[in-house]
């Protein structure tokens, strides 16, 4: 082999390490910032189960501010959304709105460990959300043995991100209204 084909076959190998998805190793979301003020589509990457056990149940706990949800239904998977009051009004199309979608239950599958999948959602991020902080979306992970729980959120020094912990809640960097 030339030592410039073993220096690109390195490269690659490098590349592929630093550069892979983080899916596989948590739930994350694939849009990782948006502008308050705006439509957002919730994409939730599932690229393993628990310990090998295949995902049988994803719930994700929709943030304050966040509103008007609406949720993908996903064949071989029952939808749930779990209602209640907001901590305070919001604004969407023009009329007030005080409860919504609070959390969003998808059941079925099973999603084997091996294999990959989105669950997702639309909402509406609320002109009071405040740009430049970041909002969390628990997910607590089932499995037919076994509960992964994606909850982590960062501690009162570190608001930008839960990356710091084995089990970070999803972030969304929240960027100013254009």
């Amino acid at each position: 082999m030339s030592i410039s084909r073993a220096r690109t076959n390195i490269a690659a190998a490098v590349a592929a390490v630093l550069f892979a998805p983080s899916a596989f190793s948590h739930v994350t979301l694939e849009t990782k910032q948006a502008p308050v003020d705006s439509h957002y589509k919730a994409v939730f990457r599932v690229g393993h189960g628990c310990k090998g056990s295949p995902t049988v149940k994803i719930r994700v706990r929709v943030p304050e501010g966040m509103v008007g949800i609406k949720p993908q239904p996903k064949p071989g998977w029952t939808l749930q959304t779990i209602k209640g009051e907001y901590a305070k009004p919001y604004t969407l199309y023009g009329a007030q709105v005080s409860a919504g979608v609070k959390e969003v239950v998808w059941t079925g599958g099973p999603l084997l460990d091996e294999h990959y999948d989105e669950f997702i959602f639309v909402g509406y991020l609320s002109g009071g959300l405040t740009p430049d902080t970041s909002l969390f979306f628990p997910v607590v992970q089932e499995c037919e043995q076994g509960v992964a729980r994606w909850i982590d959120l960062p501690s009162a020094g570190n608001k930008a991100t839960s990356d710091h912990t084995d089990t970070p809640a999803p972030a969304l960097k929240l960027l100013p209204k254009q």
